[in-house]
């Protein structure tokens, strides 16, 4: 097999774990999102470092945890870590058809983002799929009689998550390693306030670790979770080109959907079904405006050495 028909599989396989992730959030739904993001942040930490040890890389994280970076890399996990809370919380609160929504509404607000802090320009084809996104928000906002809060803040957190990590310019583990090192305190912190009842959880005092040892498994194996797929994206991010990368990456959220609206069994009104064409008629558009895009770049790359191939 080609290394470009491995980077394809990766990145299948990697957006299947994520599309399929709710399936594992469900199951700890007797424990509340943020103490699951607590232990989330812990394992991916100590995962991560160990990663990065074992690599004998933990040098690069010196340059991300002082200075300057080290401001954008607590944004970064800020932003990084309501979007994993906001996800576990609707999958845990029935939310998961509005987090699917999210993922899928993602590119075009990163475009409209790239707009507004970047000075970047809409193509029209860019143009009528943002339109197209905010069509379905509205028509959700009216039909329903209230915005979908949910997949907005994802979409925002996200999208704002991707913009940090751009202006930060550093390699994906060890950015993340370093972005979960700085949430790690307050990970802990939670942990032992629940631990020790100064927190009352779910209506009973002390955490939920030692309710039964696959409640801790399930915690435990979070970082894994969190991970093991980004470890796989790099893998095939270097392999294939990232016109295929955001198209494949539809998948994550098409199988979240599927799983929210035939496993989990959650409401699908025709008001979704009229928001969730336009959303999928937006990014039809903006597939191809990608294609294009990469089609032209890719063409003009070709173009000076063939222009230097005929001069000699």
């Amino acid at each position: 097999m080609t290394e470009t028909g491995k980077g394809v599989l990766a990145m299948v396989g990697v957006c299947v774990i994520w599309g399929a992730s709710g399936l594992y959030y469900k199951l700890l739904a007797h424990v509340p999102p943020i103490e699951v993001l607590s232990h989330r942040t812990l394992w991916s930490a100590v995962l991560f470092s160990g990663l990065l040890a074992a690599q004998g890389r933990l040098g690069t994280l010196r340059g991300l945890l002082t200075g300057r970076r080290l401001l954008l890399v607590a944004l970064a996990a800020v932003m990084i870590s309501a979007n994993w809370f906001l996800f576990i919380f609707s999958v845990q609160a029935g939310h998961a058809v509005e987090a699917a929504m999210g993922y899928y509404i993602f590119p075009l607000v990163a475009v409209l983002l790239g707009v507004f802090s970047l000075g970047e320009r809409l193509t029209r084809g860019q143009g009528v799929a943002v339109l197209l996104a905010a069509g379905a928000v509205l028509v959700l906002t009216i039909g329903l009689g209230v915005a979908p809060w949910v997949a907005l803040a994802i979409a925002g957190s996200f999208g704002t998550y991707g913009l940090v990590k751009k202006r930060l310019g550093a390699a994906p583990v060890p950015s993340v390693t370093a972005e979960v090192l700085v949430l790690t305190p307050l990970a802990l912190l939670w942990i032992w306030l629940t631990a020790t009842g100064r927190v009352v959880e779910f209506g009973r005092p002390g955490g939920h670790f030692f309710d039964s040892p696959l409640t801790a498994a399930l915690l435990v194996f979070s970082g894994v979770l969190t991970a093991g797929p980004l470890i796989i994206f790099t893998y095939a991010t270097a392999r294939v080109r990232l016109a295929t990368v955001g198209l494949i990456q539809y998948l994550n959220p098409t199988l979240q959907f599927i799983v929210a609206t035939l496993i989990f069994a959650e409401p699908f009104t025709h008001w979704h079904a009229v928001a969730f064409g336009l959303i999928w008629a937006g990014l039809v558009i903006y597939s191809l405006e990608a294609l294009r895009q990469d089609r032209a770049a890719r063409k003009a790359a070709r173009s000076p050495s063939t222009s230097e191939i005929v001069v000699n």
